[in-house]
């Protein structure tokens, strides 16, 4: 008999599956990626998961402070003689928000997007880089 370790998220998880599967409320027309905020010396860098998300599907904008990354991952459609298992991947469109700081130069936001992994650099203001000031001692 092969003992299994408990994980009460995994069954919370589970357990949404089946509910939204048996109420047929799988939101197929909204999801988030995931995305790792980093703050370093010169810039904010964020990092989104988007794979099989074709690069002219994908926006990056600023307004009123608010970074927002949105775009959309169409759903494969089945060809004759398929027969469709399971769905678990998310499809359709996409929306993440971010408020910026004050202190950044929003006219010089970069973006890339590489193997499924969409960069945005935010660069920080120069009055805003931490700055070292000599005083001197009297």
């Amino acid at each position: 008999m092969k003992i299994v370790q408990w994980n009460p998220a995994r069954e919370l998880d589970e357990l949404q599956h089946r509910l939204g599967s048996f109420f047929n409320k799988r939101d197929e027309n909204n999801w988030s990626p995931p995305v790792d905020v980093v703050e370093e010396d010169k810039e904010f860098v964020i990092k989104a998961e988007i794979p099989e998300v074709d690069r002219a599907n994908v926006k990056v904008a600023i307004s009123d402070g608010v970074l927002t990354l949105s775009g959309e991952r169409k759903f494969e459609q089945a060809d004759r003689g398929q027969t469709w298992h399971r769905v678990e991947r998310h499809y359709g469109s996409f929306a993440r928000s971010f408020t910026l700081p004050e202190s950044v130069e929003a006219g010089q936001v970069t973006a890339d997007c590489k193997n499924g992994l969409l960069t945005v650099r935010v660069p920080k203001a120069a009055k805003a880089l931490p700055r070292e000031v000599e005083v001197k001692i009297a």
